[in-house]
């Protein structure tokens, strides 16, 4: 009598070995095991609450004060958010790989229409815009409306909630890289999270994020400041943070353990 293989089949685990029995017999399996030696990833306590900042963030604005920033005084600060005034501002640390967290709200009364409203700007290293707009029922165009990277690639979705309701953006750098003779050896890539929605995926900017010219790169320092853009609306801003820890250690490579 045939009887099918599917019928019998059992994965256990045990001593680091799988035991595989069937009809057709028993065997035990030696585990695969890389043989790398992995340094301890250091713990970090979390955030108290969704979108707090975890223990290893710099807070860049918590509700009181612009301390953190260049421009921080021509910003309006009540009820523990800033409202872009009179100037752009930028931080006065500088950063390159980095995870940065922020929440805005675009202006409740809406006035204007396409980039007139509720326009700003997040600027990675001061020259790649993650672009901040009411892109609520607001027609304009894509590569330009909100959670585009400015001028080179629209989001995945929008996911914009309506004027002035507050919205997060949950954004994940890796800095450009260049050679001592200037060349380009390794391009910018942004991911951000929208409302904890993904709205640009691992995305490779082709250089600067311009408004008059095309995207090109041009070298700079491994680490600039962070930018929030005034382009004459007043939207608000709170709770953003940023960490700079977000890629794999370092130095000598894993050393890999004697085989048995």
């Amino acid at each position: 009598m045939k009887i099918s293989l599917s019928r019998f089949a059992a994965l256990t685990a045990a001593g680091g070995m799988l035991f595989v029995s069937g009809v057709v017999g028993a065997a035990w399996v030696d585990e695969y095991k890389s043989g790398i030696v992995w340094p301890e990833p250091p713990i970090v306590a979390p955030g108290e609450t969704v979108g707090a900042p975890p223990a290893d963030a710099l807070v860049l604005f918590g509700g009181t004060d612009l301390s953190q920033w260049n421009g921080g005084d021509d910003w309006k600060i009540e009820n523990g958010y800033a409202q872009v005034q009179k100037s752009s501002i930028s931080t006065k640390e500088s950063f390159g790989d980095c995870q940065l967290h922020l929440e805005f709200a675009t202006p409740e009364v809406v006035k204007g229409s396409g980039q007139g409203r509720g326009n700003s700007g997040v600027y990675l290293m001061g020259k790649y815009e993650v672009q901040i707009l009411d892109s609520y029922d607001n027609t304009t165009y894509f590569d330009g409306q909100c959670a585009s990277i400015y001028k080179q690639t629209p989001p995945i979705v929008n996911v914009c909630r309506k004027p002035g309701e507050w919205q997060t953006y949950d954004i994940i750098f890796t800095a450009p890289r260049f050679g001592d003779d200037g060349e380009l050896t390794s391009p910018a890539a942004v991911t951000v999270l929208q409302n904890g929605v993904l709205v640009q995926n691992h995305f490779v900017l082709h250089g600067g994020t311009s408004y008059t010219e095309a995207p090109r790169y041009q070298k700079h320092a491994e680490k600039l400041p962070l930018s929030l853009q005034n382009h004459g609306n007043p939207t608000r801003f709170r709770n953003i943070w940023i960490r700079e820890n977000v890629h794999a250690p370092v130095g000598e490579p894993p050393q890999a353990a004697a085989q048995d």
